[in-house]
């Protein structure tokens, strides 16, 4: 009897580890340049995962991939799109032209005041800070910021959005043809690979996009919980609109550290415009982010993305450090599904070129090719 192959560990080495971080590290660079496609490509890949359920419903009843592709689309942007018109007419109003403009400056001058009375707190319970003057510098500088903004920030928002706007109408068009063509790329991506590695290679592909679907969708859960979580303990405070505050601060979380950063302050600001009497309603929002973001890190998190991406928490955080510094805000949030994506691809390439029984069939194969070819001119 011929003894059994030794099957080895094929667990990824350092090598391929190193060349995870490093090929990571490459595209994160190249976002700078790539970024008005990869935004898009991110949220039309979230709308891929979020209507590959309804789809598959449809092709396991009879439709076609095309019929279906163009229906589901179809209702989720028409009724995206109803749902959008309905919440600008609601929020504008009958014939009430500066509504927006009066609501941002009632926010605006509620947050100044908070932090103005905050200020004067701190220098009651601490001297120190009076004589330092504190009050009197924080408010310069707000006067400085405000008188300037128009002028110095206001025009560069506006182009910004104006040239971000074009792109990110890519989203919906991409994510159809994600639905409509993605089979045919992964059939058109195999048949490309030598047969000694078609059955890796298809699992390759199929590991990727388990991990890309198990990211999204533990994103999208995530979202749920933060939402459901924020919007209770605002409720509870008596913060008003506390689910919208808690959604909005739930999708800025997408952005590790930027991101909650600006959801805590939106949070604070509408809480103490709602109580400018009454600053332990503006703390009392401080302390609800807080323990929600607790919960999110140590709780949530660990059920929803951590056991999709199954990286090493120390690896998870330096690489979201070197996301921010080579990319930004964008490599922030980036960086985690860029990762696991990577990972995926560097661990299986490394177990198809590491694997000597591949290999050899690879060899093999490709020595029949040549006798083949070349069978007819021997003589």
């Amino acid at each position: 009897m011929m003894a059994a192959p030794l099957v080895r560990d094929e667990r990824a080495g350092p090598v391929v580890w190193t060349a995870i971080i490093g090929v990571t590290c490459l595209l994160l660079v190249l976002l700078d340049h790539m970024l008005w496609l990869v935004l898009p490509f991110i949220f039309g890949t979230v709308m891929y995962y979020l209507l590959l359920g309804p789809i598959q419903r449809l092709l396991r009843l009879g439709f076609s991939r095309n019929v279906s592709s163009v229906l589901v689309c179809a209702v989720f942007f028409g009724a995206s799109a109803l749902a959008l018109v309905g919440a600008l007419s609601w929020s504008a109003g009958p014939s009430d032209t500066d509504s927006w403009h009066d609501t941002l400056s009632l926010y605006v001058n509620g947050g100044v005041a908070f932090v103005r009375n905050t200020m004067a707190l701190l220098e009651l319970k601490f001297p120190i800070l009076a004589e330092m003057h504190l009050t009197s510098i924080v408010n310069k500088r707000f006067k400085a910021f405000t008188d300037n903004f128009a002028q110095r920030y206001l025009a560069t928002i506006l182009v910004t959005v104006a040239g971000w706007l074009p792109s990110l109408l890519l989203a919906p068009f991409l994510a159809f043809f994600f639905l409509r063509d993605g089979l045919r790329f992964k059939k058109f991506l195999a048949r490309a690979v030598p047969n000694a590695y078609f059955e890796r290679t298809l699992f390759l592909l199929h590991q990727v996009d388990q991990t890309a679907r198990r990211y999204f969708e533990g994103l999208l859960k995530l979202t749920v919980l933060d939402t459901i979580v924020l919007g209770f303990g605002l409720w509870v405070i008596g913060v008003s609109s506390p689910l919208l505050l808690g959604f909005i601060s739930a999708l800025l979380a997408w952005v590790p550290f930027v991101g909650s950063v600006v959801g805590c302050v939106m949070v604070v600001i509408v809480a103490a415009t709602d109580a400018p009497s009454n600053p332990l309603v503006a703390y009392g929002a401080i302390v609800v982010f807080v323990l929600a973001r607790l919960l999110d890190d140590f709780v949530f998190m660990p059920i929803t993305l951590g056991r999709s991406l199954k990286i090493h928490p120390l690896i998870t955080v330096l690489m979201i450090f070197i996301g921010g510094a080579l990319s930004g805000v964008a490599g922030l949030m980036l960086v985690l599904p860029l990762l696991g994506v990577v990972m995926v691809v560097g661990e299986t390439l490394g177990r198809l070129m590491t694997n000597p029984r591949l290999r050899a069939r690879h060899r093999y194969a490709r020595q029949l090719r040549e006798k083949q070819a070349s069978g007819d001119l021997m003589i």
